[in-house]
């Protein structure tokens, strides 16, 4: 693994500083790019307030939104969404409603250089067979 790899990480938060947001009714999504010496906010995505009736429409804006990232850390999940978020490539993962964003920050960074996190692993796996992954994404005008 290289230590200088960057990580595209999203949170479903409403404020900016907790995990608080079920997926499919998500109003916004903080992204930021970790790496084992810090984390830049890097984008922030909001979305209109969705009803969670079943509608699998209101899904694909914010998968597309978040494709690119490595993970996103949500506080809940349907299986619809897993799935169409790991075809593309972003692994959902499950945080408690009082998970502060610079915590969670702070827990990924450590486990960039320390490992044993299996989906930090893979990313980190990803990250460097194409490491300027990132800058593909910028040329394509990518929001």
């Amino acid at each position: 693994m290289k230590p200088s790899a960057t990580l595209r990480v999203a949170f479903a938060s409403d404020d900016r500083q907790r995990v608080n947001q079920h997926f499919g009714s998500a109003r916004a999504f903080v992204l930021y790019d970790v790496s084992p010496h810090g984390a830049v906010l890097s984008g922030l995505g909001e979305f209109p307030d969705e009803a969670m009736d079943g509608n699998e429409n209101k899904l694909a804006a914010k998968v597309e939104f978040l494709a690119g990232c490595d993970a996103v850390f949500v506080h809940a999940i349907g299986a619809s969404a897993i799935r169409q978020l790991l075809a593309h490539g972003v692994h959902p993962v499950r945080a408690c409603e009082s998970n502060a964003i610079e915590t969670l920050l702070r827990e990924i960074r450590c486990a960039m250089t320390e490992g044993g996190v299996p989906w930090i692993d893979r990313a980190l796996q990803r990250a460097a067979t194409n490491p300027r992954r990132f800058d593909a994404m910028a040329e394509e005008g990518w929001e």
